[in-house]
């Protein structure tokens, strides 16, 4: 078990992730309109080298975090952890075992670090159904279950669109269902723990 605090976000990582790709294309630019304003070497250097760094930012970031997922399920099965509840969010992992009372959590922003915590440190688990609006207007464009632990609060959507839904809309209604699961499960497991 960990005693740590949790931290969603690396900063190392989120700069690496942001700044060397940026860093590398203006290097590439400011050599291709200085130095290499000709050839093969200006085409790779203007071209590829960029096209490539856009490329990581495209796809790496999921690519890493996907990676990171799997080797998540090969440690907690080696650990003995039995995963009663795995729920994959786009920003967060989490898993719960209810037998031994444990919640297993990683982040997007932080694929190099695995939280395995005693479901006893959550101190609060809610259902944010994102209702907005009166009248004909009312509706919800993103569902999740919340979770704090230790103060730090995890938010793991579990419907998300870039237009408002009814309320009533089965898109909603699913992602209510399925975060009104995943707190009884949290609370579950939390009863469970040592």
């Amino acid at each position: 078990m960990e005693n740590k605090k949790i931290e969603k976000r690396s900063l190392p990582y989120v700069l690496s992730y942001i700044l060397v790709p940026a860093l590398i294309i203006t290097i590439c630019w400011l050599l291709w309109s200085t130095v290499f304003t000709k050839g093969n070497m200006a085409v790779v250097i203007g071209l590829c080298i960029p096209f490539l760094c856009i490329l990581w930012w495209m796809f790496a970031g999921r690519l890493i975090y996907s990676q990171k997922q799997k080797k998540l399920v090969r440690e907690l099965d080696q650990r003995g952890f039995v995963r009663n509840q795995t729920f994959h969010g786009r920003g967060s992992n989490v898993v719960v075992d209810v037998e031994h009372g444990q919640v297993a959590i990683l982040f997007f922003w932080n694929p190099f670090h695995t939280y395995v915590l005693p479901a006893s440190r959550i101190e609060k688990a809610w259902v944010d159904d994102g209702k907005g609006g009166i009248g004909f207007m009312e509706g919800s464009s993103r569902v999740s279950f919340l979770f704090s632990i230790d103060g730090v609060r995890i938010r793991v959507n579990t419907f998300t669109s870039n237009k408002r839904w009814r309320m009533d809309s089965e898109y909603i209604l699913t992602g209510i269902s399925k975060a009104d699961l995943m707190v009884e499960i949290l609370e579950t497991a939390k009863s469970r723990s040592n």
